[in-house]
């Protein structure tokens, strides 16, 4: 077995004697003689067959392993008065089966409760954009999961997961058990999140075909290449990040990750797709372009903070009692992100804007993603009121001083406040501040940002230089709906009640 394997089996051994309630010494062991294993476990254990024939049926990685599969577990024994640790080779107790069968329920429940998201970001979207394009932004998101879907599948999961003797195309060997199907689903719905993300900041003026070819090279390769270099080993991968400075990069649930690459993909777009027609005066002064249903935009922001209880919850991929901890922070944040929306806006221009306060509890929850599971309660409130206070300020600053037009304010949510969350974890996640954690987050933040951002560049270039990015004045001018889809979201209205 390389070292790769092993680092997996170990974290098998201690998933599994963790559900049992306690941990066995880990290290050098020798196999162990079938009367040592007898006399050990309980016999059903070993289904009357010897260790050698039990070690045929062990799968090629812990990743692998269903309910059925055998483990391999290191016990230590009284030999003639000497004790001495041996490797046993056994089958799942019943308790560890429910144990097995929780954690695949749970996590396919929570990639239900991260679908439902999909939901969420076009109801924000079409909110906080003009009724003219509603039907445009609905299909963007139907078909940013649709195909995000069969690129992930065919492509994505194998890029971010695998080992070097493994094949993960098309779900390859992880579509042997009850997990693998699983842990591909919960993947799956993180990869159409981050295209996702994108659509918003460049709302209102993209043709839908180059939209779609975007849609399939996020999810097959921007958004997998780096998940496998933070995330790699939680398969059979090994990303460089997870092991930088000594300490390795953190990511929990992927405010980096996930946010932050689809927050930077989007301001790559953003910058080559240019603001919308009549966003910037002569002089460069910005234009209000009101979203035509607020309270559309609203709905969905609940939405996605339902669909955050499946995103960091999830992330565990077990089914045990951190779930709850984990749900709490998550609700901290996101309540204390739009607490500081709210205050920052007020004081800001004398109002309590609610696209602002929409955009404030999103940040606050995109920004704990990163140490939601090591937080405290007052960290998870610090994060989170400053991810809400700082979005406003990003938003601000993006659109007056770099004249970039994000119709939504994705790139300030996702982009800004995925790598605030990111580095907080050094000061909020963490017993001890250390300079090596610090410098190990802003080493994964900074890659996240050239990696994506550099890598969006090109491919939206290259789309516009092909088949290109930007629909036509007039087809921009009418309406998306009409000039790309043939039809308008709302026909029992006028025409110019639906283009304000």
């Amino acid at each position: 077995m390389n070292v790769k394997r092993n680092c997996l089996w170990v974290f098998m051994v201690v998933f599994l004697t963790a559900a049992w309630g306690g941990f066995f010494p880990v290290g050098a062991a020798e196999p162990a003689p079938d009367d040592v294993a007898l006399s050990a476990f309980p016999p059903e254990l070993f289904q009357d067959k010897t260790q050698a024939e039990i070690a045929k049926e062990l799968p090629v990685s812990g990743a692998y392993r269903d309910e059925t599969s055998p483990i391999e577990e290191e016990i230590e024994v009284a030999v003639d008065g000497t004790t001495k640790s041996y490797t046993v080779l056994r089958y799942l107790t019943d308790i560890e089966i429910l144990q097995y069968r929780g954690d695949v329920l749970w996590t396919c429940i929570a990639a239900f409760l991260v679908f439902i998201m999909q939901a969420g970001f076009a109801m924000v979207e079409a909110g906080f954009t003009r009724a003219k394009n509603a039907v445009n932004i609905m299909m963007k998101n139907i078909m940013d999961f649709c195909i995000g879907t069969i690129a992930f599948l065919a492509v994505g999961f194998h890029l971010m997961f695998a080992g070097p003797d493994e094949s993960l195309f098309w779900l390859g060997n992880t579509s042997a058990t009850q997990w693998g199907f699983a842990f591909w689903l919960f993947q799956c719905v993180f990869a159409a999140t981050t295209a996702t993300i994108v659509s918003g900041g460049m709302a209102e003026r993209t043709k839908f075909t180059g939209y779609l070819a975007y849609s399939v090279v996020i999810c097959a390769f921007i958004y997998p290449v780096f998940g496998g270099w933070a995330w790699g080993s939680l398969l059979d991968g090994n990303g460089w990040l997870e092991g930088v400075l000594g300490v390795g990069f953190y990511d929990f649930a992927g405010s980096t990750v996930v946010h932050s690459i689809g927050g930077w993909i989007a301001l790559a777009g953003a910058l080559v797709i240019g603001p919308r027609i009549g966003k910037f005066a002569p002089d460069g002064t910005p234009r209000a372009i009101p979203g035509h249903n607020l309270p559309f935009a609203v709905i969905g922001g609940f939405i996605l903070w339902l669909g955050w209880f499946g995103f960091n919850p999830g992330s565990t991929t077990t089914f045990d009692g951190n779930l709850a901890r984990i749900a709490v922070m998550t609700n901290i944040a996101g309540a204390a992100g739009g607490i500081g929306a709210i205050i920052a806006i007020w004081m800001y221009i004398g109002k309590p804007d609610v696209g602002m306060t929409v955009n404030g509890f999103l940040a606050g929850m995109v920004a704990i993603c990163t140490a939601v599971d090591v937080v405290t309660p007052t960290g998870a409130f610090i994060i989170g009121i400053v991810a809400g206070v700082l979005v406003v300020f990003s938003v601000i600053f993006i659109e007056r001083t770099l004249k970039i037009d994000d119709p939504v304010g994705c790139i300030s949510v996702h982009g800004v406040c995925g790598a605030w969350g990111t580095l907080a974890y050094a000061f909020f996640g963490v017993e001890a501040f250390s300079m090596k954690v610090l410098f190990a987050q802003l080493i994964g933040i900074g890659a996240g940002f050239v990696w994506a951002f550099g890598t969006g560049l090109v491919l939206f270039l290259a789309i516009k230089y092909t088949i290109g990015l930007r629909v036509t004045e007039k087809e921009e001018e009418e309406g998306l709906d009409i000039g790309e889809h043939g039809g308008a979201a709302y026909t029992a209205f006028p025409q110019h009640n639906m283009a304000p």
